[in-house]
Order: structure tokens, then sequence, then C-alpha cells
């Protein structure tokens, strides 16, 4: 009878129980074995924690895993695996014990197998613990409030190359085979522990305060660590000094990885990036880190040092680390790049507020538009209000008094009120409170910091009473001394209003940002302006190359070859937006090249592949489906990403696989395909094309 009710007590507590206030996790040393060709992980893990309360049951987040060896103080016991979690009887006396597990996993998500291609000889690993939990590879406590010190052992054959939270204090090499030792000084949320297995080089840099920034790339990609890295060190610096708390771990790592599923990932000490920022100097233009590598550094602090306590107090994390990373581009690149790039976030916030899309930064459940962006007004905001001086006093007193620890907005806000002596019941009301985005404070800000936007607002005053744009005037004020965004949001606003002769002077000897606004504003490229388009082909960028491109050969059939024969051999963005469009247009183009048309085919088809970043896939997906060049292969890569991790690329790829069903042509040739498919590829073609 006993024992019945300890199974049903367990039962209840392992599907039910997030916290469990009587026992304190404190440290968890975990030696990891990941097997790439059984997508496996295999571990045994020590777990230390303190009984500080009577309690019949401890528990522990354990999804899918299959456990070999239980003991706690070196004896073996009775444990119960729900699939979801592992508990076991807690012992009767309090104070300190160590948890011993061994087990194998094969997890379905959290940690991620990137398999070998062409581009890539050994493939990758990684984990993304962020929305989906590290205890998918790891036992541990999905509860953010728990805070614990993760140091990682881990396995690989020697070909590998692994990056992981904290210290690397040692590394063994025998039998083929690395053994790597993570050392981590300080607790961390369970989310936020990480690890990375590849072919990767590195440089270290050093900030001024003397933290190695450890910097990672792919051998292939050496010639692009520069614009890809580039200002990583001028960034650290200022965040360092711009919060006034010293950096709070023991090194700083960032690595490259396919098919991430976000930007960036703060992982503690070791940001997680995607790929598709690793860029030459031409891609700069158009796309680069500089944001995010500034935005996953600030979450150092804000989310990792001091962690929010639950979902309502989101804007800790991600306002915080947003608006960071605007001050950073602020000091990179100046006051005029600042305050135009947020009255672009101020006007997007306004129009889905005016649209009844506004959403309190208070709200769980809102947008990632409202925790990013309207997050980092709501601080510019508050620093306007309490003065720099108080501000940074404020920040400081924060971080200080939550190092290590969680909090709330009513933290933040109490030790503000502190350091500023203001009471800002007002600001909690009318910025994180309130629903509807407030312009007209935003706009008064913006008129009062920045000339060029008052300038800018002025005229928008003016032409509210006319439809008729002065040429003669603007091509007066339109000098170098007016910065570049306000010339871009003048061609975004007014470009259809301007005639084809005076957007031709306007863009002349402008900057690349000025030109590339020009080409997307276009919509039909005349005579006069064929010049202008001509020689945008040959700027350094590649979305100016791109939309060039593309609208020169609608407009002029009879320079088509000349045209693809100038950017010929270019790739373009990470995603070859350039090479994508350019293979399109050479199959469609009368003529052109015609002992080569196979080729090109067999290079667009072959873009779909599994071992190409998702964007270059799902670019290639589109062009081919539009043009209705789809083959055998790449009908069996769509159907593949229709289940790929990644959930934007499934949802695409999903929807252009119904589509093509949709039509008579498309469903006779799924059908033709689905007795060759592979029992895998076939449960997804079931899924997607006939839902029960």
């Amino acid at each position: 009878m006993k024992n019945w009710f300890w199974v049903l007590c367990m039962t209840s507590i392992c599907s039910f129980s997030q916290r469990q206030e009587s026992v304190d996790f404190t440290k968890i040393n975990a030696e990891i074995f990941p097997v790439f060709q059984e997508k496996e992980i295999r571990v045994s893990g020590t777990y230390f924690f303190r009984v500080v309360k009577k309690t019949d049951s401890i528990f522990l987040d354990a999804m899918n895993m299959d456990f070999t060896h239980v003991e706690l103080n070196g004896r073996r016991i009775k444990y119960y695996n729900s699939g979801e979690k592992i508990g076991f009887k807690a012992p009767k006396n309090l104070g300190n014990y160590k948890l011993f597990l061994r087990y194998t996993c094969q997890p379905v998500q959290t940690v991620y197998f990137m398999g070998r291609g062409p581009f890539s000889d050994s493939g990758q690993i990684w984990t993304q613990g962020q929305g989906k939990y590290t205890s998918h590879w790891l036992p541990s406590l999905d509860d953010m409030t728990d805070k614990i010190e993760f140091d990682l052992t881990i396995r690989t054959d020697e070909e590998y190359e692994v990056i992981a939270n904290g210290r690397l204090t040692d590394k063994i090499a025998k039998g083929g085979v690395t053994v790597r030792k993570f050392d981590m000084k300080q607790p961390i949320s369970s989310y936020l522990t990480a690890f990375v297995m590849g072919t990767f080089d590195k440089k270290v840099l050093q900030s001024e305060s003397g933290i190695p920034i450890e910097l990672y790339y792919e051998p292939k990609d050496s010639l692009q660590f520069e614009p890809t890295y580039r200002y990583s060190k001028e960034i650290f610096d200022f965040l360092e000094e711009e919060i006034g708390v010293s950096y709070p771990w023991q090194n700083y790592k960032q690595v490259p990885v396919q098919d991430f599923l976000y930007a960036g990932m703060e992982n503690t000490t070791c940001t997680i990036f995607s790929n598709q920022y690793v860029i030459d100097s031409t891609a700069f233009v158009d796309k680069n880190y500089v944001n995010v590598n500034a935005h996953e550094l600030a979450h150092q602090w804000f989310g990792n040092l001091v962690t929010e306590e639950s979902g309502n107090h989101h804007w800790l994390h991600e306002g915080f680390a947003t608006y960071y990373a605007y001050l950073a581009e602020k000091k990179l690149f100046g006051e005029d790049h600042f305050y135009w790039k947020m009255y672009q976030t101020a006007k997007t916030l306004y129009n889905l507020s005016e649209n009844e899309g506004g959403e309190a930064l208070t709200n769980p459940n809102a947008n990632s538009l409202t925790f990013y962006e309207k997050g980092a007004w709501a601080l510019l905001a508050l620093r306007e209000h309490v003065g720099d001086t108080s501000f940074r006093a404020g920040i400081e007193r924060y971080l200080n008094t939550y190092a290590f620890k969680n909090a709330t907005i009513a933290n933040f806000l109490k030790e503000m009120e502190k350091a500023s002596g203001k009471d800002l019941q007002f600001f909690r009301q009318g910025w994180l409170e309130n629903e509807v985005f407030p312009w007209a404070e935003v706009k008064t800000i913006l008129t009062n910091k920045s000339r060029s936007l008052h300038r800018f607002f002025k005229l928008q005053e003016e032409m509210k009473d006319s439809s008729f744009l002065d040429e003669e005037r603007l091509l007066g004020f339109w000098s170098d001394e007016v910065p570049s965004p306000f010339k871009r949001e003048f061609l975004f606003t007014y470009g259809s209003q301007i005639s084809d002769s005076a957007l031709v002077k306007l863009v002349e000897n402008e900057t690349l940002h000025v030109r590339q606004t020009m080409a997307m504003v276009t919509q039909k490229v005349t005579q006069v302006l064929r010049p202008t388009f001509e020689s945008f082909l040959r700027d350094k960028s590649y979305v100016t190359q791109e939309t060039a491109l593309l609208k020169l050969w609608q407009a002029f059939p009879e320079k088509q070859h000349y045209y693809l024969d100038v950017l010929d051999g270019v790739v373009g963005l990470p995603n070859k937006n350039v090479r994508i469009l350019w293979l399109t247009l050479a199959l469609i183009t009368e003529n052109y090249r015609l002992e080569e048309k196979k080729s090109f085919y067999s290079e667009l088809n072959g873009y779909t592949a599994s071992w190409h970043n998702f964007e270059v896939r799902r670019l290639a997906f589109s062009y081919l489906n539009q043009i209705q060049a789809l083959n055998q292969q790449s009908l069996e890569n769509l159907i593949e990403a229709s289940d790929h991790h990644v959930w934007q690329f499934k949802k695409s790829s999903r929807n252009l696989m119904q589509g093509i069903y949709s039509t008579k042509e498309g469903k006779q040739l799924f059908n033709d395909l689905k007795p060759q498919l592979s029992d895998e590829l076939l449960k997804v073609w079931e899924l997607v094309l006939n839902p029960k």
C-alpha cells in the first residue's frame, strides 16, 4: 500500500509541479558525449543539491530520457521517470546531497544535428534552450527562477571543435577522442546552457577591461571574418562603459551555425548566431551583424546577470537589449543614424497602435515588436524624464542589487526611483501598461533631439496642404549636409512625386544607401532613368544590384543579355540573392547562352538541397515555382523542407506544397512522386497534402 501511495504521489508531482521550494539545486557537473550518427546524447551527470525543508519527493525536468543509473550519495535508488520528469523520494534529513544520473536521449528539439554536405565535411551540432528548454538533453529545471552553476565536460571525435558556457579549463586528446572541460563560476538559468560542436577556427580579441573575446568561424569563411565581426571590440568596450557594471562572466564567445532558429541567442558567455550574418564587405552595406552582435552581448547583463521572474517581465530582457544595441549603433554610426532608426520603429508602432494592434509591455503574450521596439522606446523616454545621470545610476543599482538573481518590473522601477528621486507611476501607466503608443510624446523627443527630423516633420506639415513638390526648392536643400536617413525617408515618402530628371540629379553623387532607396522606390525604369539604373549594377551593394537587374531586365528586353553578362558570377548576400535571380532570368531569357541552360537549371534546383541554409532554399523554391522549373529532386527537397525545424521555413514550404498541389498539373507531379518517397518523406507528404 505504501509503495502504491508513493507512486501516485510521484505521478502527481511529476505531472503538475513546476516549483520545489524545499530543494535548492546548486551545481550540475555533466559529462556529455554527442553521437552524430545516431543523433543521440549520452550523459553522466552529478547534481549537487540542498534540502532546506522537509518534503516527500524531488524532481528534475527530463524529456524522453532513458536512465540506466541513478544514485544518491553513492547508493542506487528507486526513481520515477514520467517521460517529462525524473523524480525520487526525498531524504529524511535536511542538508547537502549528491545525485548521479546516467542516461541517453535522442532530443526531438533543443539539440540540432546539422548533416554533412558538400560545404560542411563534419557537420554541426548546436543547442537552443530558450523556448525549447534544456531539459530535452540535460535533466534540469525549466523554471527561470532556479539558477544553477553548470559545468560541462564534452567528449567528441578529435575532428571537432567545441564551444560551451564558461572557461575551457582542460583539454585532453587521446585515442581519437578529445575531452574538454568548461567551468562556470556563477549560477545561470538552465535555458542559457549551451554547446556547439563543429569545424571552427577562432581569433581572440581582448576588451579594454581584459575580458577574452573569442570569435569563431568556419575555415572556409576566413576571408569574411573581418566584415562579419566588425566593431566587436568597440561594441564590448562601449557597453561596459555605458552600462556602468563590469562584464560579469569569465569570457565571451560568438559562433555562427547553420540553420539557426533565430538571428542570435545570448547563452551565457556563448552567443550562437545564424551563419547568414557571415558576410563580405559588400554585403555589410545591406545586412550586417552589428545590431545582433550588440543585442546579444547586452543580454549578458539584461537577461543573464539579472533574469526576469516570469514572462510578465519580459521587457527587462528584450527591451533593454534592443535599446543598448541601438545605443551601440549610435556610438558607431552617429546620432542621425540612431534617431532616424528610432523614428522608423516609432512609425511602425504608431501605425500598429492606430489599427488596434497596440499592446502593453506588461502583457506576457505580447508580440516581439512590442517587447523589442516599444521596450526600447520606453527606456529612451524614461531616460529623457529622469536625465542621463539618474538613468545610469538606476541601471547600476538594478544590476548590482539583483546580480545572479531574478527581478520584476517593479524591482527595476524601485531602483530607478531611488536613483532619480522621482515617482515613476505615471511612466508605468503611460509606457508599460498602456496599449496605445504615445506618438505625441515620441514626436516631441525626436523633434528636440534631431535637427533633421525636426526639419522633416516641418516638411510633412507643409506637404499636407499641397500635392505639388517644388523640385527647384528640393534640389536647393539636397546637399551634403542633409543626412542620408533624411534623404532615404524623403524618397520613400515623396519619390513618386519627383520627376525622373530630378531623381537622376538627386542620386548622382549620393551614398550607397540613398541610391539603393531610389532603386527600390522606382516602379518602372524609363529611358531617362536607364543610365542611372545601369550604374546601380556596379554599386557595392548586393540588394541594389539585385533590384536594378530585375527592373532593367523587365524594362529593356533588347538589353537583357547585356545586363545578365554584367552580373554573371556575382553571388550576393549569404542567401545568394543575386545569383539565384540571375539563374532564374538566364533560364527564361530568349537565346541566352543556350548551351549552358542545362547547367543553369541544375544549379538553381541544386540550391534547394538540405545542406544549403534554409534562406537559400526558400529563395530557390520561390523562383523555381514562379518559372515552373522544379524538378523531381527539388520536389522531394520541398517535402523534406516541410518538416524543417525552423518554423517559418516549414510554414512557407508547406504553403508552397499545397499551392502547387491545388493545380491539376501540380497534383499529378506530387502523386507521381509519392511511390518513390522514403517512409519519412511519405509521412510528411500525407501530413501536408492529405491531412486527416
